[in-house]
């Protein structure tokens, strides 16, 4: 699941160590970890050093139900969370917030534009991601009229306008200050 989208760019970051919500749980045990926010574990934790960090997610009741794959995918998200600058570990935990929001289905949404991303050359990857950190300071329908535009018809084909006219559907996160767009 740990998916870092197009749309999430906008909206979020990648599902990770606070969105237990996976298909193989029980659907109770789903529910009731459905009633955590996302980043709530990650927001407890994130002033103990990474040992204390780490014995903290061992010891966690959810974490050890995990298979073993996903524990260590939460353990390497850890890793790289705690390796990024503070004001970027705040803008994770602020997408995984907008995340927890979006619906079942624009998460799904979110998942096809993601794969669609990637399916791009890294040029274009970056000219759209470009395109959605200039989309995300708009209000919505500003968005629509950029991407209808003359000059956005020119710099991006049919396929990448529509991947961004998708994603400005979805419910937009501001854009951080001086941010960098999402890595993958």
């Amino acid at each position: 699941m740990g998916i870092a989208t197009l749309a999430l760019a906008f909206a979020s970051a990648p599902p990770s160590l606070a969105q237990k919500n996976h298909p193989e749980e029980h659907p109770q045990k789903k529910q009731q970890q459905q009633a955590h926010h996302a980043g709530e574990w990650l927001r407890q934790h994130k002033n103990l050093p990474p040992e204390q960090q780490r014995k903290a997610l061992e010891n966690d009741p959810q974490f050890r139900n995990l298979p073993p794959q996903r524990q260590q995918q939460l353990r390497n998200q850890l890793q790289r969370f705690n390796s990024a600058p503070p004001e970027k570990q705040q803008q994770m935990l602020n997408r995984m917030e907008t995340w927890e929001h979006l619906t079942p289905q624009q998460k799904q949404q979110a998942r096809e534009l993601h794969e669609q991303m990637q399916s791009l050359p890294a040029d274009r990857r970056q000219a759209v991601r470009n395109a959605v950190q200039t989309l995300r300071a708009m209000p919505p329908d500003a968005r629509q009229r950029q991407i209808d535009s003359d000059a956005y018809k020119k710099q991006f084909s049919p396929q990448e306008r529509n991947m961004l006219n998708n994603a400005s559907k979805l419910p937009l996160a501001p854009a951080e200050p001086n941010e960098e767009p999402p890595e993958e």
